[in-house]
């Protein structure tokens, strides 16, 4: 296998996103999250830039990484600067990281309207601001900035700047779509004719998504013989974001032939939400390799065909990257959809058991009402459990209210809640308040049931969402309510519908707490 150097720009580009902000703790935790995966080298900010980045970089020093080289990011020598004086070269070389990134203008529009100094007098710039670093024993990446809109334009002075970093000791020569304006065959070609002109350099992709082709881009530029590739894990950055390498490592290494990092892929899956979390952004579900429903099936003939040959309708098997394949259910199922999707709770069920089709048209029958059993594992499992009978209450409900109060006094909560439940033939009667009567009924329900189960302390919800389901009858339409609940190690999402809100969600939380007490009969 032909082996590609991975470069991750999260904390450099990434956080040049909207709305992005890394704390020095979110970024040494990021690192290692990408030095555990395997990525070569990690660039980690502009020291020159800003306080923050020479803290982190302070920080970083202390870190123990196992695969990845730290990399400063800057920019070449002011003009008419010597490059001992320039205060941003002073700082990439106070960062202490055993490898740079220094970016340059490739574009000649740049230059001269942007720089507002002469072509010679940039290329001088590169030269010299490479040379001072590589003669302090640096490993130097050189960022050909705006290089394919610059090679369209001019390619005799676009190649002229890769010839002036390859003179000044550059050891990667990075091609950049900094606009992300260029298209994959236009990237291949250019790509293959600077590997031809320099045969005995390492050839770098940077590529931005500006026309949605950072991957495909960053792909081509690989198979024309570039040996580097940069972009972001989750594909954040500057305006419409970065090439992503959760989706290029992958493609690359199951299916090209290149080895991106060492050993397997299977920990993809769980690199991408770490570092998702920590930038507090979600991974959209259909995001190939790791999202969520990146190996769901909701067809019944995908299904049928999935389970006789996974290759009749997956790519690859999802275990190669850490993600797990799954069958949805809805109005559209089949006996053979439920039957997958029930085999760890009623694996003796065929699909000419009567029960089978009693599930199959009761999941009709709520799906037509409002229910969406795929997005609500955990409800479908205890429907399934009450149908064949392996369902016991660990409560009864005898009685619920919540009422709200306006206007509500600054700091204090505006509503508040009572319920009664039965345990075993004991009654147990509560109260709460909180911010809205769902909350207040949360509260309550958690404490009453606390009494009998104090494992459930540890369950909270994560997520709650609300969908009116019938429009034309305004504040009398049913609607449908969808809550996430966590126990700081698994996850798992409930459902209920009526024209009431408040009963809707207190359904959703009653699922979700039997939900938990039955998982933990089940250890």
């Amino acid at each position: 296998m032909v082996k590609l150097e991975i470069f991750d720009t999260t904390l450099r580009d990434g956080a040049q996103t909207e709305g992005i902000s890394f704390s020095v703790s979110d970024k040494c935790a990021i690192v290692k999250t990408l030095d555990e995966f395997g990525v070569s080298y990690i660039e980690a900010g502009n020291p020159g830039s800003n306080p923050k980045d020479m803290e982190f970089f302070a920080a970083a020093s202390h870190l123990k990484l196992s695969n990845a080289k730290l990399v400063a990011f800057g920019s070449t020598k002011r003009k008419h600067v010597p490059v001992d004086e320039d205060s941003n070269v002073m700082a990439l070389l106070q960062a202490g990281t055993p490898c740079v990134a220094i970016f340059g203008k490739a574009w000649d529009l740049h230059v001269t309207e942007i720089l507002r100094t002469s072509l010679e007098e940039n290329l001088s710039c590169v030269r010299e601001t490479l040379r001072s670093f590589k003669d302090r024993g640096r490993e130097v990446f050189f960022d050909a900035e705006h290089f394919f809109d610059g090679y369209k334009n001019n390619p005799q002075y676009a190649l002229k700047v890769l010839e002036a970093a390859a003179e000044g000791g550059a050891d990667v020569l990075v091609l950049c779509d900094t606009n992300g304006g260029t298209l994959p065959l236009q990237v291949y070609e250019i790509t293959k004719t600077v590997c031809g002109k320099f045969p005995d350099m390492r050839i770098g992709m940077h590529c931005h998504n500006d026309t949605g082709c950072a991957v495909a881009n960053s792909i081509l530029g690989v198979q024309a013989g570039a040996v580097h590739v940069q972009g972001t894990f989750t594909g954040i950055g500057e305006r419409c974001g970065n090439a992503d390498l959760s989706i290029i490592i992958p493609s690359l290494q199951l299916k090209a032939g290149y080895q991106c990092v060492p050993g397997d892929l299977k920990k993809l899956y769980e690199t991408e939400i770490k570092i998702a979390e920590i930038t507090n952004l979600a991974v959209p579900n259909n995001k190939p390799y790791v999202g969520e429903s990146a190996f769901a099936h909701k067809g019944g003939m995908h299904i049928d065909g999935v389970d006789k040959v996974s290759d009749s309708f997956e790519h690859i098997d999802p275990c190669l990257v850490g993600n797990r394949r799954k069958f949805l259910l809805s109005e559209m199922s089949g006996k053979k959809a439920v039957l997958l999707k029930i085999k760890d709770i009623a694996p003796e069920l065929t699909k000419d058991s009567p029960v089978t089709a009693e599930i199959l048209e009761k999941l009709k029958e709520l799906e037509h009402r409002g229910y969406q059993f795929e997005a609500a594992d955990a409800s479908f499992e205890l429907l399934v459990k009450r149908i064949i009978g392996k369902f016991i209450p660990h409560f009864g409900l005898n009685m619920y209210k919540a009422s709200s109060e306006f206007p509500v006094p600054e700091g204090e909560n505006s509503s508040n809640a009572m319920v009664k439940i039965m345990v075993d033939g004991k009654a147990e009667t509560t109260a709460a308040v909180g911010n809205g009567p769902v909350h207040a009924l949360d509260a309550a329900l958690r404490k009453a049931l606390c009494v009998f189960y104090p494992e459930l302390a540890s369950v909270h919800l994560i997520d709650y969402k609300v969908r009116v389901l019938e429009t034309g009858h305004a504040t009398g339409s049913r609607v449908r309510v969808l809550i996430e609940s966590t126990d700081g190690h698994n996850k798992w999402r409930t459902v209920g519908v009526s024209t009431d809100i408040i009963q809707a969600s207190f359904a959703a939380l009653v699922d979700s707490l039997e939900y938990k007490l039955c998982m933990e009969e089940a250890k």
